[in-house]
């Protein structure tokens, strides 16, 4: 039997996933994320968590290295040939063979859509859109944070949704159901120092938890159709738009029908249907083309067995 891992490496969490030639997940584990832009040890501290993860696959399924037969990683943060260079040459250092690494957008291509051809619009932790397309060209947009203009993802959103809070309260800008919900989960009252105060909480300890009470605010008060809010959700569909609509001007796409797979806890995970409805409308608008919208059902890391037996 021939054994396959794939790494699916994130900026909060890494999935380790075992298959065997018939594309059957055997096994899976979940490390710390290894995106080395997040860690402090770099590429270093990114390569020790991968191979941690690597190693206890193995061990829990009693197996070695020389029984895989190729590894693939889709890892946030190897956007440019020098970073995969360098991961490659630290994974080097740790003994790995046969594998190979991509942006971990890619795999949600090779996941979701038919023939693994098509665009893949992912908002988690962060944002990436990338295309594999007819002929395999492969092609990133975004996935640089602020310099590339990201939105959408948890991050983006929560600091969105806290902006929105800050411009009623401070600015007296509007008014905005948002505001009594943040209110509402931070047990505060809507003053001015008060509210300042919560930064802290933010960006404390507790801060992811914080972010989730913010992006569940934010969505609830979409859901009551909120003004304020409602203007952040068509600015977020209007550049995945943009992202989406550049992919299909770049690359080729064979067909009348250009699939596009939303991945991410933002588009999977979350009441986000409103802006997932916008989202449609306006990249049909911008690119002119009939545009397939996926939602991502399967995990993102069997886009790794997918493409690993697409090269065989």
């Amino acid at each position: 039997m021939c054994y396959y891992i794939g790494v699916d490496g994130g900026g909060t969490k890494t999935a380790y996933a075992l298959f065997n030639e018939k594309k059957d997940l055997l096994a899976t584990v979940y490390g710390p994320g290894s995106n080395h832009e997040n860690l402090a040890g770099g590429f270093d501290e990114a390569a020790t968590l991968i191979m941690d993860g690597i190693s206890t696959l193995l061990d829990e399924n009693k197996l070695s290295l020389d029984d895989i037969t190729h590894t693939l990683m889709g890892l946030a943060g190897i956007d440019h040939p020098f970073q995969h260079e360098a991961i490659c040459e630290e994974l080097d250092d740790r003994g790995l063979k046969n594998y190979s690494i991509y942006n971990d957008g890619f795999i949600v291509t090779k996941a979701g859509a038919p023939g693994g051809v098509g665009i893949g619009y992912n908002c988690g932790t962060g944002t990436c859109c990338n295309s594999i397309d007819s002929r395999g060209e492969m092609l990133q947009i975004g996935g640089f944070g602020e310099l590339s203009g990201d939105m959408g993802n948890g991050h983006w959103i929560a600091q969105m949704a806290f902006r929105t809070v800050f411009d009623e309260i401070c600015l007296k800008k509007h008014e905005s159901l948002l505001t009594k919900l943040f209110c509402k989960a931070f047990e505060i009252e809507p003053e001015r120092d008060v509210f300042l105060a919560t930064i802290a909480q933010i960006e404390g300890p507790m801060g992811e938890q914080s972010i989730r009470t913010l992006i569940d605010s934010f969505f609830e008060a979409a859901a009551a159709n909120d003004g304020a809010v409602m203007a952040v959700i068509d600015l977020m569909a209007e550049r995945g738009a943009d992202y989406i609509a550049a992919h299909t001007k770049i690359q080729q796409f064979d067909g009348d029908v250009v699939n596009v797979v939303l991945s991410g806890s933002i588009h999977t995970k979350l009441p986000s249907g409103m802006y997932i409805d916008l989202l449609k409308k306006k990249a049909a608008e911008k690119s002119g083309r009939n545009i397939n919208f996926i939602i991502l059902k399967d995990a993102p890391v069997t886009g790794c067995i997918n493409w690993m037996l697409e090269e065989k």
